[in-house]
């Protein structure tokens, strides 16, 4: 029987690290928040200066890119094309920045990143998630 693989705090911290890192390479103030797989917190990082209301939202992005298991810009996508009725599930945040980590095939866990425009904070996000791939 194969052991389901767990997001651990070390991992979510170098998942974070990475995000940071392209974060500060581009001199944006952004709220890093990583999920596991159910959508709950294992790790939050405010860079100093960031607008309080990220945190929260930061949050938002990871859970529904993890309950969805699909980057929150696709649904982003659903909705700007028409299907307006998206917007009334739970747990939907249909704004970009929200990413799945992936790790052997599946999901086990989200990034989720605010604080500047959202094709910015998908960017940082991706890069998180790259770290956990390549790791």
């Amino acid at each position: 029987m194969k052991m389901k693989f767990e997001l651990t705090l070390a991992d979510a911290k170098r998942v974070a690290a990475a995000a940071e890192a392209e974060a500060r390479r581009n001199d944006w103030n952004v709220v890093i928040a990583i999920v596991d797989d159910a959508g709950l917190p294992v790790y939050l990082e405010r860079l100093d200066g960031t607008q309080p209301a990220s945190c929260e939202i930061a949050q938002h992005k990871a859970r529904a890119a993890a309950l969805f298991r699909r980057p929150t810009k696709a649904l982003e996508e659903i909705v700007a094309g028409g299907r307006m009725a998206l917007l009334s599930l739970p747990q939907i945040t249909p704004v970009e920045g929200g990413v799945p980590l992936i790790h052997e095939g599946q999901v086990v866990g989200a990034i989720g990143v605010s604080g500047v425009q959202s094709a910015q904070d998908g960017q940082v996000a991706q890069a998180g998630a790259a770290a956990l791939a390549a790791g």
